[in-house]
């Protein structure tokens, strides 16, 4: 089984706290990288949802967009803010 942890989907951009401090999710290696050792809490539905749809991603089982919005869900979950951006040609 080959791993693919580069999958892209549309950018997400999180806030978090007072501090303002942002990232921009844009495949499932930021996706992991975050929950598993930046997101400000460790526990919830949506956090561990997100979690295992991040690792059904990067094994193949499923779409870069069902981990999309899996962030933006356990964002909502946790208070952080997220931006989610959609790229459209004219």
């Amino acid at each position: 089984m080959k791993w693919d942890s580069s999958r892209r989907f549309e950018p997400v951009v999180l806030v978090f706290g007072e501090k303002k401090d942002r990232a921009v999710v844009r495949t499932a290696r930021d996706a992991a990288e975050l929950l598993l050792r930046y997101w400000p809490v460790d526990d919830g539905e949506q956090f561990y949802d997100a979690i295992k749809i991040c690792l059904d991603v990067i094994i193949g089982l499923t779409e870069p967009d069902r981990l999309r919005e899996a962030m933006i869900r356990a964002a909502a979950e946790t208070g952080i803010v997220a931006i989610a951006v959609v790229q459209r040609s004219l």
